[in-house]
């Protein structure tokens, strides 16, 4: 004869939920636990696929075999493996925020929680978040949208207020620039509020050159714009100077000097290779003119910052 608590195949359900109302709850924890790292693991497995994926094509186009080699290659190909990383940095954990925020949700349900007390831990432990780590929230989500806006990149020569150089890393909390007497700056990215890029799209050269006073004004910018289209024609800047010298005219005038514009437009990375070059032809050209140029000084202090 059966028993009342067995059934016909001779499972004693009593028994068996004896035992999961003695085990059940560490059982479904550690299910949770082990769905949450598998989980985890999958979806950063996936990250990691698309991101080699991308530096691997990067890589090829290069012709480069690691990705310290890519130094060598055009910045813009350096800059999308460094983004391509950044963002799966950060792809990843925010997948380890989510997926443990879900999972320690579903232990505590299984633990009997109820909901109204979730919520009301979740509000508590947010708020906590907010109040002790709201610059960790600010320096991250002013980088991530920095990585994602593509701000700045590796070898950018940028203006951060405080702080000029060359950035040498863009990371999620901290970005690193190197100024022009190679002291190595960490600035906070929730500290930016600005970002002023000169290696971006193109750059213009802007020459203001002082003659004397009396000099023939036509005559010497007929000269400078005739020094600066025969250096843009060379082969060895035709593929740094995107567009024709221009002159823009008298830019002040004092007793002592007449300011002349010159203006070139560059590509971003060779906007001082050009103008230290172009500098250096003005002055073989009007050195040919036979001009005595006024003293620096003069000009500066009584031409160009003279207020009305």
């Amino acid at each position: 004869m059966l028993s009342e608590t067995s059934a016909p195949g001779g499972v004693d359900w009593a028994a068996v939920g004896k035992w999961w109302g003695t085990w059940g709850q560490p059982i479904g924890v550690l299910l949770v636990i082990i769905g949450a790292f598998i989980a985890f693991y999958v979806v950063r497995t996936l990250i990691a696929r698309v991101v080699g994926g991308v530096v691997s094509g990067v890589k090829r186009r290069a012709d480069a075999a690691d990705t310290e080699a890519l130094s060598n290659s055009p910045l813009a190909q350096v800059r999308v493996v460094q983004r391509t990383r950044a963002i799966g940095s950060v792809l990843n954990t925010m997948v380890a925020w989510v997926i443990g925020a879900i999972a320690l949700i579903l232990i505590l349900s299984v633990l009997g929680v109820e909901p109204a007390s979730l919520v009301a831990m979740a509000g508590f432990l947010g708020a906590a978040a907010g109040i002790g780590a709201q610059g960790v929230i600010k320096d991250f989500l002013n980088g991530l949208f920095m990585v994602f806006e593509d701000q700045m990149g590796i070898g950018d020569l940028v203006d951060l207020g405080e702080v000029s150089g060359v950035v040498e890393s863009v990371g999620i909390r901290v970005t690193q620039v190197r100024d022009v007497h190679g002291t190595l700056w960490y600035v906070r990215n929730g500290e930016i509020v600005r970002v002023g890029n000169k290696s971006q799209g193109w750059a213009r050269v802007i020459i203001d050159q002082a003659v004397p006073y009396h000099a023939d004004v036509d005559l010497v910018e007929g000269r400078l714009l005739d020094v600066a289209t025969a250096m843009s024609e060379e082969p060895a800047w035709t593929g740094r100077v995107i567009d024709k010298p221009e002159t823009w005219g008298i830019e002040s005038v004092s007793p002592e000097a007449v300011v002349l514009r010159l203006v070139v437009r560059t590509r971003a990375n060779a906007r001082d290779d050009v103008a230290r070059e172009l500098r250096r032809r003005v002055k073989a050209g009007l050195d040919e003119l036979g001009l005595d140029l006024p003293s620096v000084q003069k000009v500066v202090g009584d031409g160009l910052e003279a207020k009305p």
